[in-house]
C-alpha cells in the first residue's frame, strides 16, 4: 500500500500544483473541496462532507495552505484507498485538471491522448521527492522502450550528447518537459505519428497497465468444445481475454496463483501450436498462432507464475526499483567520495609542503641517477655489439645446417623416387607374368577341347564307314535275290542313300567346327607370344635395375606333331592306337 499511496501522491500532486491562487497566495477551499470531491468518487472512497467542511473552518489559515491539505488527503482519503478503482479513470481525472494550464501551446507530433500517456508514464518513472522531475537514465529508459517498440535502431551517441546537454542546465526534466522531448520527434526521426502512437501506446500498456503479453489465439470452448479466437491479455496475476483488441466485450478471465502450470500440447483436431494453462478449479487449452508465438507465451505465463510463487513483483516495477537502489547507492558513493575528496585535498595540502623538501632531496637523486644511468646506457651498448656478433654467427651456422638438409632432404627425394619406380615396374611385371599364365591356361584348354573333338571324329568316321561297308555287302546280297524284293531292297537303299548324305553334312559340320577351333588356338597361340615378349622385355628392364626381381620362366616344350586335324591334336602313341583300331574295324567289316 505504500507503493501505491506514493503513485497517487504524484498524480494529486500535479493536479493540486495546477489549481488557481487567490490574491493572499493561497487556494481557495472551494477548489479543494472540489478536488478531495472527486478524488473520493475516482477512488471509490466514502465521501464526507462532515469531515471536510470540518476540516477547512475559516478560522484555521492551515489547512488552506498548500501545507494544510496533506493531513486532511492522508487521513481522509489515501489511507482509505483499497484498490477497487479505476487507475487510468484516476490519472484522467488529475491529467484534466493540470494538463490544460501546464501543456505546451506548441504544435507537437503526438496526440492529447499520447501526451496524457507520457505524463502517467512519468509519474511512473519520476523519483520519489518534489517537485518532481525525471533524471537522465530513466529519460534514456523510457526513450529506449519507445525506439524498441517503433522497431528503430537506438542512437547511443544523439542521446549522449543531449545528457551532456542536460546535465549542464538541470538535473531531470519535469513532465511537460518530457512531452515536450517525446512530441518533438528528436528521437523518432523517420516515423510517421502512428508508428509514434502506437510505441506509447506499448510502452503504457507494459509499465502502468502492467501488461505483460497480448495478442489473439484461439481458445477452446468448456460446453461447446468449439474453437473461437479471443484477444488475451496477460497480467501479473490474471489472463484476460476479449472478443477483440479493443478490450469493450469482455469474455472471461483465467485467475493465475503460485499452484498453475503451463505445459505444451501435441497437435490435435487439425490444431497446432497448442498449450495447457492448468488452475486448481479449471484448465484451458489454447492454440497459438505459430510455433513462436506458442513458446513466447508458454514461457511469458511460466515466468508470471513462478513470480506469484516468489512473492516477486513484476518485472519493470522490479526494474524500475532496483534502478532507483542503483542511483541512491551511487548517490551515497558519491557524497562519500565528495567527503574523502575533501579529506585528500586537506591531506593534500600538508603533503604539499613534504613533497617540495622530498623534491629537492629528488633532484640531488637524479643528478645521480643520471650519471649511473650514462654508466648504463655505455655497458648496454657493449653489451648489444657483442650480441650482435654472436647473433651473426649464429645466423652462419644456421644457414650452412640449412644447407646440410636441404642437400639430405633432395638425397632423400630422388632415393625414394628410384623406390617408386621399382615398386611400379615391379606391379607392371606381376601384370604381365599375370597375362602369360593366363594365356598358358587358355591354350591348354583349347588343346584338350581340340583333341576331345578330333577323337569324336575320328570315331564317327570309322563308325560310318563300317556302316556303309555293310551296306554295300547288303547290296550285294540284295542283286542276288529275286526281282520283287529287289524293288524292295531299292527302295531301301535310297533310304539308307539319303541317310548316307544326312551323315555325310554332318560330317562336313564337323569339319567346320575342327576349321573354328583351330582357329581359337591360332588366336591363343599370338597371345601366348605376345605375352612371351612382355616377359622377355620386363626381364631386360629387370635386370637393368641390378637384377631386384628374378623371372620365372615357362619349362621347354616337346616338338608339336603336325597332322589333318592340326597342330599338337594326338601324341605319337595315341596316333598308333587309333590306326590299329581303325585297321580292325575295317577287316570286321570285310
Amino acid at each position: 500500500m505504500v507503493g501505491l499511496k506514493e503513485e497517487l501522491l504524484k498524480s494529486i500532486w500535479h493536479a493540486f500544483t495546477a489549481l488557481d491562487l487567490d490574491r493572499s497566495g493561497k487556494v481557495s477551499k472551494s477548489q479543494l473541496k472540489v478536488l478531495s470531491h472527486n478524488l473520493c468518487t475516482v477512488l471509490n472512497v466514502p465521501h464526507d462532507p462532515v469531515a471536510l467542511e470540518e476540516h477547512f473552518r475559516d478560522d484555521d489559515e492551515g489547512p488552506v495552505s498548500n501545507q494544510g491539505y496533506m493531513p486532511y488527503l492522508n487521513k481522509f482519503i489515501l489511507e482509505k484507498v483499497q484498490g477497487n478503482f479505476d487507475k487510468v479513470e484516476f490519472n484522467r481525472m488529475c491529467w484534466t485538471l493540470c494538463a490544460k494550464k501546464n501543456l505546451s501551446k506548441s504544435p507537437l507530433l503526438i496526440s492529447d491522448e499520447d501526451a496524457f500517456k507520457v505524463w502517467v508514464i512519468f509519474n511512473f518513472l519520476s523519483e520519489d521527492k518534489y517537485p518532481l522531475i525525471i533524471v537522465p537514465e530513466e529519460i534514456e529508459y523510457l526513450l529506449k522502450k519507445l525506439t524498441e517498440a517503433m522497431g528503430a535502431g537506438w542512437q547511443q551517441e544523439q542521446f549522449d550528447h543531449y545528457k551532456i546537454a542536460l546535465n549542464t542546465s538541470r538535473e531531470g526534466l519535469s513532465a511537460w518537459q518530457l512531452i515536450d522531448l517525446i512530441g518533438s520527434g528528436q528521437f523518432s526521426k523517420g516515423m510517421d505519428r502512428q508508428t509514434v502512437s502506437m510505441a506509447i501506446n506499448e510502452v503504457f500498456n507494459e509499465l502502468i497497465l502492467d501488461v505483460l503479453k497480448q495478442g489473439y489465439m484461439l481458445k477452446k470452448g468448456h460446453k461447446r468444445k468449439n474453437w473461437t479466437e479471443r484477444w488475451f491479455v496477460l497480467k501479473p496475476n490474471i489472463i484476460s481475454y476479449y472478443v477483440s483488441e479493443d478490450l469493450r466485450d469482455k469474455k472471461g478471465d483465467i485467475m493465475l496463483d503460485g499452484n498453475c502450470c503451463v505445459e505444451a500440447l501435441p497437435d490435435k483436431d487439425g490444431k497446432k501450436c497448442l498449450f495447457l494453462i492448468k488452475c486448481l478449479d479449471k484448465s484451458f487449452e489454447i492454440s497459438a498462432s505459430d510455433k513462436k508465438k506458442k513458446q513466447e507465451w508458454i514461457q511469458a505465463i511460466q515466468t508470471t507464475v513462478n513470480l506469484l510463487r516468489g512473492g516477486n513483483p513484476p518485472p519493470h516495477k522490479e526494474a524500475r526499483q532496483k534502478r532507483k537502489e542503483l542511483r541512491q547507492k551511487l548517490l551515497a558513493e558519491q557524497e562519500e567520495l565528495e567527503r574523502q575528496m575533501k579529506e585528500l585535498q586537506t591531506a593534500n595540502e600538508n603533503k604539499q609542503k613534504e613533497l617540495e623538501t622530498v623534491r629537492k632531496q629528488l633532484e640531488a637523486a637524479a643528478a645521480r641517477a643520471a650519471e649511473e644511468e650514462k654508466k648504463r646506457l655505455q655497458t648496454q651498448v657493449e653489451l648489444q655489439d657483442r650480441f650482435s656478433l654472436e647473433l651473426e654467427r649464429e645466423k652462419m651456422v644456421r644457414q650452412k645446417m640449412e644447407e646440410q638438409v636441404a642437400q639430405k632432404s633432395s638425397e632423400l627425394e630422388q632415393y625414394l623416387q628410384r623406390v617408386r619406380e621399382l615398386e611400379e615396374m615391379y606391379k607392371q611385371l606381376q601384370e604381365a607374368l599375370e597375362d602369360e599364365k593366363q594365356a598358358r591356361q587358355d591354350e591348354e584348354t583349347v588343346r584338350k577341347l581340340q583333341a576331345s573333338l578330333h577323337c569324336r571324329l575320328l570315331e564317327e568316321e570309322s563308325a560310318k564307314r563300317a556302316e556303309l561297308e555293310k551296306w554295300h555287302l547288303q547290296q550285294q546280297q540284295t542283286i542276288q535275290m529275286t526281282e520283287a524284293e529287289k524293288q524292295e531292297l531299292e527302295n531301301q537303299r535310297l533310304i539308307k542313300e539319303q541317310a548316307l548324305q544326312v551323315a555325310m553334312q554332318q560330317l562336313e559340320q564337323l569339319e567346320l567346327e575342327r576349321k573354328e577351333a583351330l582357329e581359337q588356338y591360332e588366336e591363343v597361340k599370338k597371345k601366348l607370344e605376345t605375352a612371351a615378349n612382355n616377359t622377355k622385355s620386363w626381364k631386360d628392364k629387370v635386370a637393368h635395375h641390378e637384377g631386384l626381381i628374378r623371372l620365372i620362366e615357362p619349362g621347354s616344350k616337346n616338338p608339336h606333331l603336325i597332322t589333318n586335324w592340326g597342330p599338337a591334336a594326338f601324341t605319337e602313341a595315341e596316333l598308333e592306337q587309333r590306326q590299329k583300331s581303325w585297321k580292325g574295324k575295317k577287316a570286321t567289316s570285310e
